[in-house]
């Protein structure tokens, strides 16, 4: 289903991932609309990495490959993407941004974490050149006046008010907590995200924990969860340091009625590795292939899951529709500006305001997604499988509360 090629120059090389080759006269006459970027395919976030890649690929292979390509202003283009990996590395992925840019590519698609959406997203601002991104939401990519980022979340102080919601209705009503989060440009501002929305929910907090951004063990800090006792542990940290922070509870039976982890439940891969643990941890979910939205590509959530799963065996996750929604965001921007400019479709960006088969699209005047509209759901791991909990309208089951001491569970 793809083309890949190595490149290799001072001192780097690179994949390029490409849309499917082109077979027949009729798209030969398409236009390539040429989207760059990078993705973590090895290094640290390959896990999550590999999702968003994969949610790159279904959308473009499916545009050109199903559709025949799409029509803007008239023209037929077809999706030609430039995704390099960047290792997990930073420094490596802002080289790679500035080679596209100096290469001519106008668009640009978001790598994964906040420690590098962050530095490439300030690059591809001073080109002025858009990017669409599902992969960072630190407080910092939409406080520093950029104005050709957008994001498919919002930013990280935003992300716990539905959290906070479903806590308050628990019952018997859990009162304290204590956070536990990275030294890292995303973690913090997600930290003091809980604290925003559980203090106003009138949780009384605890402590607030804060790890080096490579840990490997945490056993001091789950001491002092013991001695504390807080009713609900909440962790926003990387899906790898939610796993370690998991297991080393369960080796030291450090229990707590309510156990949050942003990131890793949502992963089959996670799931797994932590076996009968996982059950009963709550997580942020964006997406679902259950939900009601409509679009004119895909048509729908589910017929998006169909199309990946006759692609990938890579079971499906939320950062796989949020990345495939980041193309289809792209095309309706500039259907709507009648323009492939970088100018006029970051000005459509700015006013998007449309229905696809992951969200209703609309972002805020800094660039992050609307807080109602692409905001959060909340999931619980039930008998192995991620249920959605919260808000009611898209609950698929009842949330369990509270949670089994870990050598209770079966």
């Amino acid at each position: 289903m793809r083309r890949r090629e190595v490149l290799r120059g001072a001192g780097w090389s690179a994949a390029v991932l490409a849309a499917p080759a082109i077979r027949s006269a009729r798209a030969q006459a398409a236009k390539p609309l040429v989207i760059g970027g990078s993705v973590p395919l090895t290094g640290a976030a390959a896990e999550t990495g590999l999702n968003v890649n994969n949610g790159y690929l279904t959308a473009a292979s499916y545009l050109n490959d199903v559709l025949g390509g799409v029509e803007i202003a008239g023209e037929k283009y077809k999706i030609e993407l430039k995704l390099f990996d960047d290792a997990s590395d930073p420094a490596r992925a802002t080289t790679l941004i500035q080679r596209q840019i100096d290469d001519g590519t106008n668009f640009f698609l978001g790598s994964f974490g906040s420690n590098i959406v962050l530095p490439t997203a300030a690059i591809t601002e001073r080109a002025k050149k858009p990017m669409v991104q599902t992969g960072g939401g630190s407080d910092a990519i939409f406080t520093r006046g950029f104005k050709y980022v957008f994001g498919m979340y919002p930013r990280a102080t935003r992300q716990f008010t539905s959290a906070a919601a479903l806590f308050k209705t628990l019952k018997p009503a859990p009162e304290t907590y204590s956070v536990i989060y990275n030294n890292d440009a995303f973690s913090k501002t997600a930290g003091e995200g809980v604290k925003l929305a559980c203090d106003g929910q009138g949780f009384k907090r605890i402590e607030t924990y804060e790890l080096p951004t490579k840990v490997t063990d945490v056993s001091s800090v789950l001491a002092s969860v013991r001695a504390k006792t807080p009713d609900m542990l909440i962790c926003v940290v990387h899906d790898q340091d939610s796993l370690l922070i998991a297991r080393q509870m369960a080796a030291t039976n450090t229990n707590v009625k309510l156990l949050f982890q942003g990131l890793g439940p949502q992963l089959a891969s996670f799931r797994e590795a932590l076996g009968k643990y996982s059950e009963g941890l709550f997580c942020s979910t964006y997406w679902d292939e259950s939900v009601p939205y409509k679009d004119k590509f895909f048509g729908g959530a589910k017929k998006f899951a169909e199309y990946y799963r006759s692609k990938f065996t890579r079971p499906i996750a939320y950062h796989t529709a949020g990345a495939a929604a980041c193309i289809e965001t792209y095309v309706l921007a500039m259907q709507a500006a009648k323009s492939t400019k970088p100018e006029a479709v970051r000005d459509a960006l700015a006013a998007a305001d449309f229905e696809t088969f992951y969200a209703h699209i609309k972002f805020t005047p800094e660039g992050d997604g609307d807080a109602l509209l692409l905001g959060g759901m909340i999931g619980q791991v039930q008998k192995g499988k991620l249920e959605t909990v919260f808000p009611d309208a898209a609950r698929s089951a009842s949330p369990i509360y509270p949670l089994l001491p870990w050598d209770k569970k079966a």
